[in-house]
């Protein structure tokens, strides 16, 4: 969604934005002139688009919440000062939309709303003053429970069963992640709510992963190879997001469920007058309802709670953030109602962050698999929040740059919920005028090659394929582009424990006596992977191409470059500007590409491909298909909605054969839309730009007249029964 210099461009304008209204009133607000109130407005949905982006969708945020909660804040009351600068699109009028377009798009029985943040027991106090005044009573019976830091869902019952689990998306739309859901062991794919008279229930809950479950599948990943998951709600909102429900089945999740969204015939408030009775309701059918259901006669009572919770918080088996805070009375809810962001009557007060300051004393290169180097501080061991801490991410040059981080320095390191831990800046005031600028390495720290900076990208990198901390990925990813059956992971690790393969090219070397001496090899095994090595030299040289790994190279770049050069010679050959000018390479992808081919490492190891005869040039096929007319040649297609006789998938490599561009945006320089079924935004942009659009069946006309020419397209039509 966003471009790397896009995100590097809005991280700067957070910092920026996050200096300036420090220490603003509303009073302020109300100063500025209708321009300069714009202005700023526009600058902080922005950002605040950006971070719901990072935080919903990829959960990955690069803010606390705190600093998020400053910014929704501050365009807020920007907003209430200036009415007339409010846009239908502002974060503040809508919860931001979370699709990945993984999964089908489903609408919740009822709104899944966030929450208000409060800090302090003067918030709670303050907004308890508000509910007494809306309610016009003199104290409100309130329960506070854990503020679960997972990913929240919508799980819906019917008749008794399990009929869907979806993600709570943008509060009113999520997407329908059922099969993933059935394999939480701890929701009941029964529940007997027939027996408390419902027929049809929507439930609320978190899906998390334990502490303990974290800990070991992040051991077990270390001993892989594989990234290490940052936290246990990364971990438990990626899990749910896999599209193969037996992977996600391996990970443990757990779900706590917390609210009743929606019930029938048995109602919310005439039948189930409490929250408390809502989650008995759920412990009775066998739920996991949260450990703390503490019902409070005032707000004192809430901020004893919260108080203690905070303090036990570093023994729960789950991470939590804060305390929630919900009129017990439910049909208090609807008198008290919504703003546009969060309901009135509930609030999260959210725990303070975890910090401490200590001295970094030095700082370390990790290599990661895609050849990323991460720079890693070296601290003087110190407890945060109950955990010593010895080591912190740096993420990147920048970041390091932008906090003016020193070797040397006392910094500032906070948990805040994270498992691993970061640096929030450097003590300024503490400097000796011995600290040390930290230098970015000129060579690998793993290999020796030089390191490399992509165009427009804040990390460095190493860009040898053959670096042994890239290789085991390299090698399986290797065998899946060009079709390798038996060169999965359990095998690779077999073939670099012996030092049989020590790069790419060794794969083409191997000898059958000495696969014939590893454990639980035997004839038939050794014969069919060298029989798979060898049968790997015929692939399409676009194939070849995509399993280099070159950066920013996938499948449908690959294909770009394959009809634009006959072999690799003619690709290497090729100037900076020749490359970037090419629709779809553009200068970040050119930048990569002459950066792959600078490693003397890399052109060594195609050297020894070629001598064992794998070549990277097209196949005769190829050649064949380059000589058929072209008469999408120069127009960009795109599909919106289901089409009812292709995947999106066939449809766009049809468009391709007929030398098109297919694409998954509307620009002004689209050439036309197909449209099929429920089509989606991109319908909307097309009409408002005018764009040409064509149905399915219009679609269908036109490749079979242009089959007439192209034998690819006649042969998939036939197979589907068009022609």
């Amino acid at each position: 969604m966003y471009s790397v210099q896009e995100e590097k461009e809005l991280q700067k304008l957070t910092d920026e934005l996050l200096k300036f209204i420090e220490g603003k009133d509303r009073s302020y607000w109300k100063r500025l002139n209708k321009k300069e109130a714009e202005e700023l407005a526009e600058k902080l949905r922005r950002v605040i688009r950006y971070h719901d982006y990072k935080y919903y969708v990829q959960a990955n945020p690069v803010i606390s919440d705190y600093q998020y909660d400053k910014l929704f804040h501050a365009l807020e009351d920007l907003e209430n000062a200036h009415p007339e600068i409010v846009t239908p699109d502002s974060p503040t009028q809508r919860i931001s939309p979370a699709f990945t377009g993984e999964f089908e798009k489903v609408k919740h029985y009822a709104e899944m709303t966030s929450l208000e943040n409060t800090y302090s027991p003067n918030d709670l106090k303050d907004w308890d003053r508000r509910v007494r005044e809306l309610l016009g009573k003199e104290t409100v019976e309130y329960i506070v429970e854990p503020k679960f830091d997972g990913a929240s869902v919508e799980l819906v019952y019917e008749k008794d069963l399990l009929v869907r689990g979806a993600t709570r998306g943008d509060g009113v739309y999520g997407e329908d992640i059922t099969m993933n859901v059935k394999t939480i062991k701890s929701i009941p794919l029964r529940a007997p709510f027939s027996k408390y008279g419902i027929n049809l229930i929507s439930i609320r809950g978190e899906v998390i992963m334990p502490k303990s479950v974290f800990k070991r599948l992040n051991e077990e990943r270390e001993k892989q190879g594989l990234p290490l998951f940052a936290n246990p709600r990364n971990a438990a909102a990626g899990t749910l997001r896999l599209k193969n429900p037996a992977e996600v089945a391996k990970r443990g999740l757990d779900c706590y469920v917390y609210q009743i969204l929606y019930s029938e015939p048995k109602k919310l408030c005439s039948d189930i007058k409490t929250q408390k009775e809502a989650l008995e309701l759920l412990s009775n059918c066998g739920f996991k309802t949260p450990h703390i259901q503490k019902v409070c006669k005032n707000i004192d009572e809430v901020i004893e709670t919260v108080l203690k919770a905070q303090e036990e918080r570093e023994s729960w088996d789950f991470e939590a953030d804060g305390m929630v805070i919900k009129v017990n009375d439910i049909c208090a809810w609807e008198k008290l109602g919504e703003t546009m962001h969060h309901p009135r009557w509930a609030v999260a007060y959210k725990f303070p962050a975890k910090q401490a300051v200590t001295k970094l004393v030095d700082v370390v290169w990790q290599v990661g698999r895609t050849g990323a180097l991460t720079p890693v501080a070296i601290l003087e061991p110190v407890e945060v929040g109950g955990v010593i801490v010895s080591r912190a991410t740096l993420f990147n040059p920048d970041f390091i740059r932008m906090k003016d981080i020193r070797i040397g320095d006392y910094v500032i390191v906070e948990r805040a919920g994270e498992t691993i831990p970061y640096i929030v800046g450097p003590v300024v005031e503490r400097r000796t005028g011995e600290e040390k600028e930290i230098e970015v390495p000129k060579n690998c720290p793993v290999c020796g090659a030089p390191i490399v900076k992509e165009l427009d990208e804040a990390v460095p990198r190493c860009p040898n394929i053959n670096c042994p901390a890239q290789l085991k990925e390299h090698l399986i990813y290797w065998g899946k582009v060009l079709d390798i059956k038996g060169l999965g992971e359990a095998t690779v690790n077999q073939l670099m424990r012996k030092g049989l393969v020590k790069s790419i090219a060794d794969l083409y070397y191997l000898k059958k006596e000495d696969l014939l001496r590893l454990p639980g090899w035997g004839l038939r095994k050794t014969q069919n992977l060298l029989e798979q090595i060898e049968k790997s030299k015929g692939a399409p040289f676009w194939k070849k191409l995509t399993a280099l790994g070159i950066r920013h190279v996938g499948e449908k770049t690959a294909q770009l470059l394959a009809k634009r050069f006959r072999n690799l010679e003619e690709l290497k050959g090729v100037s900076f500007t020749e490359l970037a000018s090419i629709p779809g390479i553009g200068p970040v992808t050119a930048t990569s590409i002459k950066n792959f081919f600078k490693a003397e490492q890399n052109l060594e190891m195609i050297k020894k491909l070629e001598k064992a005869g794998f070549k990277f040039e097209r196949t005769e096929e190829e050649e064949r298909e380059q000589e058929l007319p072209k008469p999408l040649a120069g127009q960009n297609v795109v599909f919106t909605g289901e089409l009812g006789n292709f995947t999106r998938r066939e449809a766009q490599h049809i468009v391709e054969l007929l030398g098109g561009n297919p694409t998954n945006s509307v620009t002004r320089r689209t050439s036309f839309v197909v449209v099929g079924k429920n089509p989606g935004s991109k319908y909307q942009r097309a009409q408002k730009l005018g764009i040409k659009m064509i149905h399915e069946e219009e679609f269908i006309n036109m490749l079979k007249e242009f089959s007439k020419v192209n034998p690819e397209v006649r042969k998939i039509l036939e197979e589907k029964g068009l022609l």
